[in-house]
C-alpha cells in the first residue's frame, strides 16, 4: 500500500492524470465485454473498479491496467447462458484461487520461456484486436437488430472527429507535456460536440444500443458483497472447475505477457509473481461482489504508459475514478463522445503494433518470422492464450529439429586398442536417432569408448539411446564405456540404475605443472 506514496510530486500528477484518462476509455470497454459475457453492464464496471483497485496495489506491475477483457469476456459466455450468471461468479472465484496458487508456487517465472518472435506476434496481433474492437462503434443496429454501418453523414463526422483525436495526442506533447494528451484531446472533443450540437453518438447511445433499453445508464450503487447462489456439491464444482481453469489460465497468460510489454517500455521489470497472486486476488474479491472478473488491458496500459503513468497510484486513481463516475457523475461520462474515445483506441494501436517488424523479418531466420504471423494471425481469428501455446509450441519444435542436427562424433583407435567415439552437441529426443546412426558396432573393436567432454545426457530419450547402443554391442561381445560425463548427466544415468548398461569410466584426475615447485 506504501508503494501508492513513494513517488516524487511530479511523479504524483503525471499518476493521476493519466489515471483519470484511462479511467475514461475504462467504460466503453467494461461496457462491450460485459455484453460479450450476456451480463449487465455495471456487472463488467465493478471488475473493472475492482481489478483496477486490487491490482494497483498488490500487483506486481505499477502502471499496469486491469479490468474486464475481452479474452475472458468470450469464455464466460458458454457458462452464463447454459447455467446463468451466479455460476459465472463461482467460477470467477476458482479462478482467482488457482491464480493465488500459481503465483504462491512461483510459476510466474515460466513467463520468460516465451520466446521473442512470439512476443512480436502477440503485440502485432492485439493491436489488429484492438483496432477491430473499434470498428463496432462505427456501426448500429437496425429494426431488425442487425448492425450495420452509420449513415453517411453521421459517418462522416465521426471520422473527423476521430481524426481531430488523433490529432491532438500526436501534436500536443509537442507543445507541452504538462497534461496528458489523450485526456485534453477527450475534453475538447466532448466540449466541441456538446457546444456546436454535433449529432454524433455518445457513451450512452453505445450502451442503449447495445442493450436495447432506451432508460439505459452507467449510474449505480458500491458493489455489494454476496456469496455465488449456487449449490456447494460435486456437480457444480465439476461444471465450473473447466472454465476457472481456463479463465484463470488466460488472465494470466494475458497478464504477465501485458507485463513483459510494459517492463519493455519503461526499462523497468515486474514481478511475475506477485502479479499471479495480485490477479488472483482481484479475481476472488470479484466472484464475491458480483463482477466478472478480469485481468490487464494492454490498451488501457498504453494510455497509462504513454500518458505518463508510471506508478501505482496511476492504476489506484483509474480505478476510483471509475466508481465516481459509476456513482457521482455518470451524466458526464454518458456524453463523452465515442469518437474521441476511438481516437485515443487508434493511437495505442499505433504505439503497439510492432512496425519494425516488417523489416525485421527479412533479417531474421525463416521460422523466426513464420512464428511472428502465425501467432499474429492465431490471436485475431481465435485468442491470445492459444496464440502464445502454439507459438511457443511451434519455436520448441524448430528447436528442437535443428539441434537435433548438430550431434556429430569423430571415431579414432587410441593406442591401447580402444575405440574412441569424441561426441559433439546434446543428445535428447529429438537427436537420438542420429545418435545411433554414427556408430559401427561390426566394425569397432573390444572395447569402445564415447567421450561426452563436448556432449551432454538430456532426457529419457537419451538413455534409451544409450541402453539401445550397449544392447548392440553386449550382442557382439563388446563393451561400452562413457567418460567425462558432467555430473548432472552422472546423476540422470545413476538414477536410471540397471537401464542403462554401460560403465561409466572414471575421469583421470590432471595436475597442472607449477614452475615454483621444486
Amino acid at each position: 500500500m506504501f508503494d501508492l506514496i513513494r513517488h516524487h510530486h511530479r511523479s504524483h500528477r503525471a499518476d493521476i492524470l493519466s489515471g483519470l484518462t484511462v479511467s475514461l476509455a475504462l467504460v466503453p470497454e467494461a461496457v462491450a465485454f460485459a455484453f460479450v459475457a450476456h451480463t449487465a453492464p455495471l456487472v463488467g464496471l465493478y471488475a473493472a473498479f475492482i481489478m483496477g483497485l486490487v491490482t494497483a496495489i498488490l500487483g506486481g506491475r505499477p502502471g499496469m491496467i486491469s479490468g474486464a477483457t475481452g479474452a475472458m469476456a468470450v469464455v464466460m459466455t458458454a457458462l452464463v447462458d447454459s447455467h446463468g450468471v451466479q455460476y459465472l461468479f463461482a467460477a470467477v472465484v476458482l479462478a482467482g484461487l488457482l491464480q493465488i496458487t500459481a503465483g504462491a508456487c512461483r510459476l510466474g517465472k515460466f513467463i520468460r520461456i516465451v520466446p521473442k518472435p512470439v512476443m512480436i506476434g502477440f503485440v502485432n496481433g492485439l493491436a489488429i484486436v484492438i483496432f477491430l474492437a473499434q470498428l463496432g462503434q462505427f456501426q448500429s443496429k437496425d429494426a431488425a437488430g442487425n448492425m450495420q454501418w452509420l449513415a453517411q453523414p453521421a459517418l462522416i463526422t465521426m471520422l473527423l472527429l476521430v481524426a481531430l483525436t488523433m490529432a491532438i495526442i500526436h501534436f500536443l506533447p509537442k507543445l507541452t507535456t504538462a497534461v496528458p494528451s489523450s485526456l485534453v484531446a477527450i475534453l475538447v472533443v466532448t466540449l466541441l460536440v456538446a457546444t456546436l450540437d454535433l449529432d454524433t453518438h455518445t457513451v450512452v447511445d453505445y450502451l442503449r444500443n447495445m442493450s436495447g433499453d432506451n432508460a439505459a445508464t452507467i449510474a449505480g450503487s458500491l458493489p455489494v458483497f454476496s456469496i455465488p447462489s449456487v449449490p456447494l456439491n460435486w456437480e457444480t464444482l465439476y461444471i465450473i472447475l473447466p472454465y476457472a481453469f481456463i479463465l484463470g489460465s488466460v488472465g494470466l497468460i494475458e497478464s504477465l505477457l501485458t507485463l513483459t510489454v510494459v517492463d519493455e517500455m519503461t526499462q523497468t521489470r515486474g514481478q511475475g509473481n506477485r502479479e499471479c497472486l495480485g490477479q488472483g486476488t482481484g479475481n476472488l474479491i470479484c466472484g464475491f461482489f458480483g463482477a466478472m472478473g478480469g485481468c490487464a488491458m494492454i490498451g488501457q496500459s498504453m494510455i497509462n504508459i504513454n500518458s505518463g503513468g508510471r506508478g501505482r497510484l496511476s492504476g489506484f486513481t483509474a480505478a476510483v475514478a471509475l466508481l465516481c463516475f459509476i456513482l457521482f457523475a455518470s451524466g458526464f461520462i454518458e456524453m463523452i463522445p465515442l469518437a474521441a474515445l476511438v481516437g485515443v483506441m487508434f493511437m495505442v494501436v499505433l504505439g503497439t503494433f510492432e512496425w519494425a517488424s516488417f523489416n525485421m523479418m527479412r533479417k531474421v531466420p525463416k521460422h523466426d518470422a513464420f512464428v511472428i504471423v502465425l501467432v499474429t494471425v492465431v490471436t485475431v481469428f481465435t485468442d491470445l492464450a492459444i496464440a502464445v501455446f502454439v507459438g511457443v509450441i511451434v519455436s520448441a519444435l524448430v528447436f528442437a529439429w535443428d539441434h537435433a542436427k548438430h550431434i556429430q562424433a569423430s571415431r579414432s583407435i587410441t593406442h591401447d586398442g580402444k575405440t574412441l567415439y569424441q561426441l559433439r552437441g546434446p543428445l535428447f529426443f529429438s537427436s537420438a536417432a542420429s545418435f545411433l546412426e554414427l556408430f559401427d558396432a561390426t566394425e569397432d573393436t573390444h572395447d569402445v569408448v564415447i567421450d561426452f567432454r563436448d556432449s551432454r545426457v538430456c532426457d529419457h530419450s537419451a538413455l534409451e539411446a544409450i541402453d539401445t547402443l550397449a544392447e548392440r554391442y553386449l550382442a557382439l561381445g563388446k563393451q561400452l564405456h562413457l567418460q567425462h560425463l558432467s555430473e548432472d548427466c552422472r546423476k540422470l544415468l545413476h538414477k536410471a540404475g540397471n537401464m542403462v548398461e554401460v560403465d561409466l569410466m572414471a575421469d583421470p584426475n590432471y595436475r597442472v605443472a607449477d614452475d615454483q615447485l621444486a
